[in-house]
């Protein structure tokens, strides 16, 4: 299978635990070729994230919810996707800011993943673990670095430097996490397109003392 450069094969995917394995909490390949080629091409099915409010929706459907806080904010909920767009005024286009994938809700059940990625990556399970999605990131050359944040100890951040992507991780449980639900420790919380270099700079700076 090859997903914009990512290429993930029946055989290693098995070599890294993710079939032969009845544990319902194990992931597809087609799951983990979607998270893997969102963090390597920075891209959600190749919708960037300074993807107009039309264009992302000619990939991703009219299946979404729109919100806005005021005239200069606005975000559509895909599902599990999330794109976010800022504009000066009424008379200036929306210009895109960034996106999340909220990985955490898949833990809760429902119809959480968008219709056009399930028919594309199949099904999607509760659980990301993030071990084993940086583990064949790392085979494909992809490599994740560690990033100091202000949600530390309760959670982790990582960034992958070429496609700008960043991942949070759960390493405590959930607030209020029911007993059939919720984030697990080392879970994928989110995953989100752009964090630039410089804001790197900035978290290491600001963070990376308090973390040490």
């Amino acid at each position: 299978m090859d997903l914009h450069g990512v290429v993930v094969t029946y055989a290693e995917t098995a070599s890294v635990g993710l079939l032969g394995s009845s544990r319902k909490d194990q992931l597809t390949p087609h799951s983990l070729a979607f998270y893997m080629d969102v963090i390597a091409s920075g891209t959600v099915l190749g919708a960037k994230p300074t993807d107009s409010p039309d264009q992302v929706t000619a990939i991703l459907g009219s299946g979404f919810a729109e919100n806005s806080l005021d005239d200069q904010s606005m975000w559509r909920d895909y599902g599990m996707v999330e794109f976010f767009w800022g504009r000066e005024s009424r008379d200036h286009p929306w210009v895109g800011h960034h996106f999340t994938l909220q990985v955490h809700r898949l833990s809760w059940g429902g119809s959480t993943v968008n219709r056009v990625i399930r028919a594309r990556y199949g099904r999607f399970d509760r659980h990301l673990q993030f071990d084993k999605l940086e583990r064949l990131l790392a085979k494909r050359g992809v490599h994740m670095e560690d990033v100091p944040d202000s949600n530390a100890p309760a959670h982790t951040l990582h960034w992958q430097p070429a496609s700008q992507v960043s991942v949070m991780v759960c390493r405590s449980p959930e607030r209020g996490e029911r007993r059939r639900g919720g984030a697990r420790i080392g879970d994928v919380y989110a995953v989100s397109s752009s964090m630039s270099a410089e804001q790197v700079a900035w978290h290491r700076a600001r963070y990376g003392c308090q973390n040490a």
